[in-house]
């Protein structure tokens, strides 16, 4: 198989003699990372329906909140962390897919290019820290920088704070500045060291 190149992209002769991308170049257009979606208000799981339908891999990060019916019973119902926004792994390709399914309004990006999501942001939020239940958290983040220690998520940062006499990690998906936050010990968390500027004096 003899490799030519044109217009600066790599291509290779098939047998048919039609111009197809070298392996390398399609894996890296094709490789799926995670990104943030806005939606309809109130219809997050029927998007999440609608994706898995077109085989596309989605989160809808949920907690449990009580609610109280008219005949006084108390029930629990899992609501979105984030009301508006799930998430999609998925690759160049599949963009259209995702956009054309009902309840979508758009893939969080910056100037009209969808920005991707780190791992680590999905992965914490699907951990639940050692299966206890984050909660959604809307306050404005005051306290300090901190860092967990150990176990699956060392290393994520968020920031410290303080609910009834308990501490909560709240973790800040910057792209779609959401802020969520989880009960810790404080012996899971160390304090980050913030950079000081020289003085110019």
């Amino acid at each position: 198989m003899e490799e030519i190149a044109v217009s600066s992209q790599s291509f290779s002769y098939a047998s048919d003699e039609q111009m197809v991308p070298l392996p390398s170049e399609a894996n890296s257009i094709s490789r799926r990372k995670w990104y943030a979606l806005y939606t309809t208000s109130q219809h997050e799981k029927s998007v999440v329906r609608h994706l898995d339908l077109r085989n596309i891999e989605s989160f809808l990060p949920t907690y449990e909140s009580v609610r109280i019916w008219k005949n006084r019973q108390h029930k629990k119902v899992a609501l979105p962390l984030f009301p508006s926004y799930l998430f999609v792994r998925i690759n160049h390709y599949e963009r259209t897919k995702v956009l054309q399914a009902p309840g979508v309004l758009q893939i969080i990006g910056k100037k009209s290019e969808p920005e991707s999501l780190a791992e680590s942001e999905i992965d914490f939020l699907r951990s639940h820290l050692y299966g206890r239940k984050f909660e959604p958290y809307h306050k404005l983040v005051l306290g300090r920088r901190v860092r967990i220690t150990n176990g699956p998520m060392q290393g994520i940062q968020g920031t410290l704070v303080r609910k009834n006499n308990s501490l909560r990690f709240v973790i800040t998906i910057e792209l779609i500045n959401q802020n969520a936050s989880v009960e810790v010990n404080a012996k899971e968390l160390e304090l980050v060291e913030e950079c000081l500027v020289p003085s110019q004096n």
